[in-house]
């Protein structure tokens, strides 16, 4: 199937042609046709998969169509998404897609004044995306009206009942026109989110997109395995190796990676960190200059980096492996996004090994090994062709040739 194949609007066609998508990816193709017919949907899938392009494309379509902008605009098309980076993010998308269009959309989140936000959203607006805190204190204000509402996203469901926002979006919902068209993504379908969908969603259909198809299929994956002393000199080795790469870090928290930015500035590689104790001037200009490629190596924690869309991302370095498996799909989905191919690494050490088994378990596949490499003291090593005893790494050093060969090509 190709987009054209889809009967989209001429404009909407042009500005996709302009972004040089050419196949929709598969949550485009089974989503958007379900979308123009005016379904509710459900659909179960992580970011990298291409969905904001599979509900952005249909509401752009429909309010095209409409073509209802004379006198102010008002708001038609609502996306309540979790994270100031991401919403940012699905803002800009619907620019690109909408580019050809005369619809307009503003992007309002926390975290800064809300005066710019407010006066954008009183010169009117067609679209608006929002994170919960935000949406909610600007509708309490009367700043906000949704007597025109005809199609609302609920997007990363499960990451907003995880930064605790069950209740806002509860108030929210509670607050939309009974007439809408709603549709509702979430990576997970615990039963939080199952009861949540339920209340938002009327007579829908459901696209699910397994996340070993969406993503652990087409990158490559490497774990090394390496002592928490010695994680920071083989990030450094790989990173002098891919100096002109852009190079996506993952911290479990906002600490560690505030330290993994000190090593590397030692080391003379340039990198920044964005979590939750950053402002938002400060993530917004790290993130800015890694996207315009002046800053190759981002360090990041789970949550800040839910928004990350850099195009042709290389690799994705995990420092430490997450504790829930899942997130790790999350995190190597930054690379190898859409039709694209990508690399993920991931450091483990000996307290993290039950978390590579649940990862494996769940991509039902093993995540190669990548052998020997310049700091395996302390290493616990002990599956695959390595062990602790010198006597096995010799028996076995030529068994890991490739494997080494392949390590060098990486760096």
């Amino acid at each position: 199937m190709i987009f054209e194949d889809l009967k989209l609007e001429d404009p909407i066609l042009k500005a996709i042609d302009k972004q040089g998508y050419t196949n929709p990816t598969p949550i485009q193709e089974q989503a958007i046709p379900i979308l123009l017919n005016g379904h509710d949907l459900l659909g179960v899938a992580q970011t990298g998969t291409g969905k904001t392009a599979a509900f952005g494309i249909p509401i752009l379509n429909h309010l095209l169509k409409e073509n209802n902008t004379s006198g102010k605009r008002k708001i038609k098309a609502l996306v309540v998404t979790p994270t100031r980076e991401l919403a940012i993010q699905i803002a800009e998308s619907f620019r690109a897609y909408g580019q050809f269009t005369n619809l307009r959309n503003t992007v309002i989140f926390g975290g800064v004044k809300q005066s710019k936000q407010v006066a954008s959203l009183q010169q009117g607006v067609d679209i608006l995306v929002a994170t919960p805190g935000r949406l909610l204190d600007l509708m309490n204000q009367g700043y906000i009206s949704f007597s025109n509402l005809k199609y609302v996203v609920l997007d990363e469901a499960d990451q907003m009942l995880d930064m605790g926002f069950i209740h806002d979006v509860k108030k929210i919902i509670a607050k939309l026109p009974p007439k809408r068209q709603s549709l509702f993504f979430s990576a997970t379908m615990p039963k939080s989110i199952v009861d949540l969908s339920q209340k938002m969603l009327g007579d829908f259909k459901r696209v699910t997109i397994k996340p070993q198809q969406a993503t652990a299929e087409k990158v490559e994956q490497g774990v090394y395995f390496v002592s928490k002393n010695n994680k920071p000199k083989l990030l450094i080795h790989l990173l002098e190796g891919r100096s002109s790469d852009s190079v996506l870090v993952f911290s479990r928290t906002k600490h560690g990676a505030n330290k993994i930015v000190k090593v590397l500035d030692k080391a003379n590689i340039k990198s920044a960190a964005i979590h939750g104790n950053k402002s938002q001037l400060q993530r917004q200009k790290a993130l800015g200059a890694f996207k315009d490629g002046s800053l190759k190596v981002l360090i990041a924690t789970d949550i800040a980096a839910r928004g990350i869309d850099v195009d042709d991302l290389a690799l994705v370095i995990n420092y430490d492996l997450p504790n829930v498996s899942e997130t790790y799909v999350h995190r190597i989905g930054r690379t190898g996004r859409a039709s694209a191919s990508g690399i993920a690494l991931s450091f483990c050490m000996g307290d993290e090994r039950p978390y590579l088994k649940d990862i494996e378990n769940l991509i039902k596949q093993q995540v190669p090994r990548m052998g020997e490499h310049p700091f395996m003291e302390g290493a616990d090593v002990v599956e695959g062709s390595l062990s602790k005893k010198p006597q096995a790494r010799n028996k076995n050093r030529n068994k890991s040739n490739n494997t080494r060969n392949k390590n060098r090509n990486w760096r």
